[in-house]
């Protein structure tokens, strides 16, 4: 659980318009209304008030595991770059030439020497530097006094590296990542230090969910629907094994007492992380790290759940399973990470008709928000209130 942040950057802010209507609810327990779900201008104000200023994850290191690997995302519409640069560090780039905005990488690829514009052949090195302009001052003058090259490097975007997830802060000023986590580190202090290492592709699985990115996540804070939604999971994680996991402003969730794995009759079992308090012999727990991060870490496996917002009402959930020592990622583990894999998916196909019925429901006339259990739903309610908070005026 390294750190890696890269040094601050300055970035121009977007302009904000005034505060949404119907935030003063939240804080007297209730819900965001429903144009926080249905609205595409609302929808767009996020980006900027939400997503924005904040930690957002974006990939997996997994992705670039070598050094000039490079992959191209789009975020929120923004084309970014991922790139492991010649020291194996990771960064982040905005995935545009300086010369005439061309996108610059359009496939995964891997860069032995410089990143080169597919328009005029300007090229950057993996340091984001640019390095050569092809006929900038005319045909076989390369430079010209008025293009200082020393000043146009790629845009780098502000970045750090936890658990193997990549988080930017696209405005440059947010609190550090360590800061803006520290409440999370410390819960899972346990873990602190130690490694994770991808299933591989068997771990890997992505599902598309017709539904505002904020549905998903209330959903996954609380445990109030397993008996009906989780039939199977609830009859050995029952509602009552079940705790509420609350930091206001950073994260929410639930927990359980009872994990306890059985995925191979013959009791074969996953390595557990080591030095473990006995606690987590039967705990695990779900969080939701805000804005768009979902994590669920056990004594023996660990997986995040990227959340795309892809619009409105489009969600891609991207699931990445790791586990806590090379071996377990070798062949004769392949069948449990398989199965591990298939019960996980299996949970979260389950949720997707339940999140997708609520986006629907957000356009009936009468419902605005709805009625939260002060109980049940307390981590959901922590997250409307985080979301409500991101709205200048607004006081929770």
């Amino acid at each position: 659980m390294k750190l890696a942040e890269t040094s601050d950057l300055n970035h121009a802010r977007l302009p904000i318009s005034p505060p949404a209507p119907g935030l003063t609810r939240v804080a007297e327990g209730g819900c965001l209304p429903n144009a926080f779900y249905t609205d595409a201008s609302i929808f767009e104000e996020e980006k900027k008030r939400v997503f924005s200023p904040n930690w957002s994850c974006i990939g997996f290191g997994k992705e670039i595991p070598q050094a000039g690997d490079a992959k191209p995302v789009t975020f929120l519409g923004i084309p970014l770059l991922l790139l492991r640069d010649r020291t194996g560090c990771i960064r982040v780039f905005q995935n545009v030439c300086r010369h005439r905005g061309m996108i610059l990488v359009d496939e995964p690829a891997n860069f032995r020497g410089v990143i080169r514009c597919p328009y005029h052949s300007w090229c950057y090195s993996l340091d984001g530097e640019l390095k050569t302009t092809p006929h900038l001052g005319g045909p076989g003058r390369n430079d010209h006094p008025a293009v200082t090259k020393s000043e146009l490097g790629l845009y780098e975007v502000r970045s750090t590296v936890w658990m193997d997830l990549i988080f930017v802060n696209l405005s440059g000023d947010a609190p550090g990542f360590e800061t803006a986590t520290k409440t999370l580190t410390e819960r899972w202090s346990e873990f602190e230090g130690q490694r994770v290492y991808h299933g591989g592709p068997e771990s890997s699985f992505s599902l598309t969910v017709k539904s505002n990115w904020k549905l998903a996540i209330e959903n996954y804070c609380e445990s109030y629907h397993l008996p009906w939604i989780h039939p199977g999971l609830n009859s050995y994680s029952r509602l009552e094994d079940h705790y509420n996991i609350i930091e206001e402003g950073q994260f929410s969730g639930q927990g359980t007492t009872v994990y306890n794995p059985k995925l191979d009759d013959s009791g074969r079992s996953f390595a557990h992380f080591r030095n473990l308090p006995e606690k987590w012999s039967t705990c695990a727990e779900y969080i939701a790290l805000y804005p768009n991060v979902l994590l669920g870490i056990h004594k023996d496996h660990f997986y995040a759940i990227l959340l795309d917002p892809l619009s409105h009402d489009r969600t891609l959930e991207r699931v990445e399973i790791y586990y806590t020592s090379p071996e377990m990622t070798e062949a004769p583990w392949q069948d449990l990470r398989q199965r591990n894999s298939e019960m996980w998916k299996g949970i979260f196909i389950e949720d997707i008709g339940v999140v997708e019925g609520m986006q629907r429901g957000r356009h009936a006339p009468d419902f605005d928000g709805g009625t939260l259990s002060p109980v049940m739903d307390s981590a959901t309610h922590a997250f409307h209130a985080w979301v409500a908070s991101q709205y200048s005026g607004y006081q929770a």
